[in-house]
């Protein structure tokens, strides 16, 4: 694997330090070590918050899911090349079970470090606080919503929450992904649509959306397929509908003091949040044909942006 290291004006033992880690994790053997081990201490600090990781995925493991799957899945989806990178220590990325089965557990885990006070219920206030700045801020309560990157349901589940009156969409690229956010809705007795298909390729009708929405997708596309979703949102949305993401805050305080060797682990598993960090969003959107854009902070670490069409 690749880790960029672009830290040119640190001290010479920070630049070194960087160079060593990244270094190390381009062996093979040495970033799998490393892996396990980051791996067994996120599971233990999940249990230690009562969140129960080996109890979720050994349910997932035992439980059928081959009628959801022929529900949901395009068998002929063809996958461009950044959808088959390594993420977040999995070495199929998004399209591997393993990502599935864990991905609430580790999102709770990774997100109690932001609200203290909350503990295992950090995620869910994440994204109580995107919420939060959508009631503010939207025009009017959206009527269809597409839940652009819905991963195992959790963020459509949570827009169905906010907006019980709305007809839902929930996509997501990883068949793995979609297949577990369907058998979710199943068990809840969630009515929503699933669909498998790519964001920059939805194959769904233009202008048939109030509101898309994308929660944590971006800093894992690279710039040109970023650009690609944003024109692609634009000829979804309805006039006077609203394009919403929640994703890094790349000028937040946590990742402008962030030690550069830490940066350069949280890169080791997020290969594109270089190129993230680099993109001008207001300025794409805007080029994509929005019309006008706001930028929310709504937690130490995350944005909320808003971009709008006119009516």
């Amino acid at each position: 694997m690749t880790v960029a290291v672009s830290a040119p004006n640190l001290p010479l033992s920070q630049r070194l330090a960087t160079q060593g880690i990244a270094a190390v994790l381009a062996v093979k053997p040495l970033w799998n070590l490393a892996k396990s081990q980051a791996r067994g201490m996120m599971i233990k600090r999940a249990e230690r918050l009562g969140i129960p990781w080996r109890e979720t995925v050994g349910r997932f493991e035992a439980t059928d899911l081959q009628s959801d799957w022929n529900s949901v899945v395009n068998p002929d989806l063809d996958y461009p090349k950044y959808y088959q990178a390594s993420f977040h220590g999995y070495d199929q990325g998004h399209l591997c079970w393993p990502a599935a089965f864990e991905f609430e557990v580790a999102a709770q885990a990774v997100h109690s470090s932001l609200f203290p006070e909350a503990g295992a219920g950090g995620d869910r206030r994440l994204r109580q606080s995107y919420h939060e700045v959508l009631l503010a801020q939207l025009p009017q309560a959206p009527q269809k919503i597409l839940d652009l990157h819905c991963t195992v349901g959790l963020s459509a589940f949570f827009l169905q929450e906010t907006y019980p009156q709305a007809e839902i969409t929930g996509l997501d690229f990883s068949p793995h992904y979609v297949t577990v956010a369907h058998y979710l809705g199943q068990q809840g007795q969630k009515d929503l649509t699933w669909v498998h298909a790519l964001p920059e390729a939805t194959g769904l009708p233009a202008q048939s959306f109030d509101l898309v929405s994308a929660f944590l997708l971006f800093h894992e596309m690279p710039q040109d397929a970023t650009r690609k979703i944003f024109r692609e949102v634009r000829r979804l949305l309805k006039l006077g509908g609203s394009f919403t993401l929640m994703d890094m805050n790349p000028r937040s305080q946590a990742y402008l003091t962030m030690p550069p060797y830490v940066m350069t682990l949280l890169k080791s598993t997020e290969p594109f949040m270089d190129q993230y960090f680099a993109l001008d969003l207001e300025a794409e959107l805007l080029g994509a044909g929005f019309d006008r854009v706001t930028i929310t902070p709504n937690s130490p670490r995350h944005r909320t942006v808003i971009a709008q069409v006119a009516a």
